[in-house]
């Protein structure tokens, strides 16, 4: 089946946003009055699917409203300082709506603060639709999120490729059958991934002559 749709990770896969989560979770750490994190310590767990990332940075069982708002008041201040493209990020996504593909987003950020990540950095209207942890019952690597866009486009598994950076990503993609590529510039190091923003434009590209 052709494809059609393309779905992207944000944080690690087209947003270098690593200072930005760093200093979210030890601002909501700070208001739970636990001590700061190691900033680089906290991204090597970002995409580690054998813990709960509730417990392991915040010491409970699940994510609660509090931590939501925390986390959203420190990307609202902070992202337009922090956030940026990965370098090639924006003319790949460009390319890729002029030759008619539909494209995605499939994030486990907050809402709010994907919305404002990707307006500030100028891409939000390139997305066809946007999922988020706060949109769909459970997140990755549950294939909620894009079962959910699947759904919302009125498209097939078959129509899609996930792109993402991180072993929730691919779990997520295996759950709703749809075709996965790791990218390896983000926030996890992956053999046989794609090593640059130029490598995945040049195969994504292919797709769709």
């Amino acid at each position: 089946m052709q494809k059609r749709l393309i779905v992207f990770d944000m944080d690690g896969t087209l947003v270098d946003s690593s200072m930005t989560i760093a200093g979210a979770i030890n601002y909501v750490r700070k208001n739970l009055y636990l001590p700061p994190m190691e900033p680089q310590k906290i991204i090597e767990k970002i995409n580690d699917h054998t813990l709960n990332p509730a417990l392991h940075f915040y010491g409970t069982d699940r994510f609660k409203k509090d931590h939501e708002r925390w986390f959203s008041e420190y990307y609202s201040r902070y992202h337009t300082q922090e956030l940026r493209l990965y370098d090639g990020v924006g003319d790949m996504l460009t390319a890729l709506k002029a030759r008619g593909a539909k494209l995605a987003v499939a994030t486990n950020a907050y809402r709010i603060s994907t919305i404002e990540s990707l307006s500030h950095l100028g891409i939000l209207d390139l997305f066809d639709t946007v999922a988020c942890y706060d949109d769909v019952a459970r997140g990755k690597p549950h294939p909620d999120m894009l079962l959910h866009i699947l759904e919302h486009l009125d498209m097939h598994s078959k129509e899609a490729i996930f792109i993402g950076d991180g072993s929730r990503d691919a779990m997520a993609a295996k759950e709703a059958s749809v075709d996965f590529w790791m990218v390896n510039w983000g926030f996890s190091d992956h053999s046989e991934a794609l090593e640059s923003v130029d490598a995945l434009h040049h195969k994504v590209l292919q797709v769709f002559e």
